[in-house]
């Protein structure tokens, strides 16, 4: 595998800024107040679903180009979860939710989605190390 581009952010802990090299990126990071934090910024499970949800979105539009399918209408949601695993360590979880124009529901609609998944470079690299459940919708 050949490196084509590399993003650099850096951050300290989950509570305080993650910052991009170019700038771009320069968010206030807080615990959520499900976990007992002010809830005043965000955190690394929503930059991580949007980070998903964006790069399985832009899988599926190149699939659907290749299958010369119009999904410019589609829509992905990634539903990331933090779970706590035995002996205090922490895991995620993630449900991709696809939402598909009406004429791709079906068969056409879910092999879309699951070459999508095969694309994705975010699936790619959860694949086996966390579990990810796709729903096509």
């Amino acid at each position: 595998m050949s490196t084509i581009y590399t993003a650099t952010a850096t951050a300290s802990t989950r509570e305080g800024r993650a910052v991009s090299s170019d700038g771009l990126l320069d968010v206030t990071l807080a615990l959520p107040k499900e976990l007992g934090g002010s809830g005043a910024g965000t955190n690394p499970e929503q930059l991580f679903a949007a980070g998903y949800a964006a790069c399985f979105g832009s899988a599926l539009q190149a699939v659907a180009r290749r299958e010369k399918v119009d999904a410019s209408e589609a829509s992905v949601t990634a539903e990331v979860g933090l779970a706590a695993s035995e002996g205090g360590a922490f895991g995620l979880e993630v449900t991709l939710r696809v939402e598909l124009p009406d004429a791709l529901h079906g068969e056409v609609g879910e092999s879309l989605v699951e070459k999508a998944h095969q694309m994705c470079p975010y699936s790619n690299a959860t694949r086996g190390n966390i579990p990810v459940t796709l729903v096509v919708e």
